[in-house]
């Protein structure tokens, strides 16, 4: 029973994870979809939220390599799913900045956002799926 709890538990943080991943995709999709209007498309929102939920899923809490002098090379899926993690969300705080204080930055800053964001995720996904799969 004790087992089934803990196991739910870890289903229930990883969802949250996830979701707040998607919360973040929808940020960087308002922003960057009001400011490039062929990306103002609902379509486009749902699949930088779908690319956030699932790069939070796999790329948050990746199973770790144990640490010892036996695997003292650098954990390439931990680093890939930490950078990833680093940039996605600095990416979403970045665009929710600029929604709430009404920015206008120049468009290059849009686009870097939206390679921010896709590349934040990106390395979280390969990350996440990476240390899974060495199990």
């Amino acid at each position: 029973m004790r087992f089934r709890v803990r196991q739910t538990a870890h289903v229930f943080e990883r969802v949250g994870l996830a979701m707040a991943g998607a919360a973040c995709g929808l940020f960087v999709g308002a922003y960057v979809g009001s400011a490039i209007s062929a990306l103002t498309t609902q379509g486009f929102l749902m699949v930088m939220m779908l690319l956030g939920f699932v790069g939070f899923y796999l790329g948050i809490d990746t199973p770790q390599l144990p640490f010892d002098e036996a695997h003292s090379a650098i954990d390439a899926a931990e680093f890939l799913s930490a950078a990833g993690t680093l940039c996605a969300t600095l990416t979403a705080l970045a665009s929710v900045a600029v929604i709430v204080l009404r920015l206008d930055p120049h468009m290059a800053w849009t686009w870097l956002a939206l390679l921010g964001w896709i590349a934040g995720v990106a390395m979280q996904i390969v990350g996440g799926a990476k240390a899974r799969m060495r199990k």
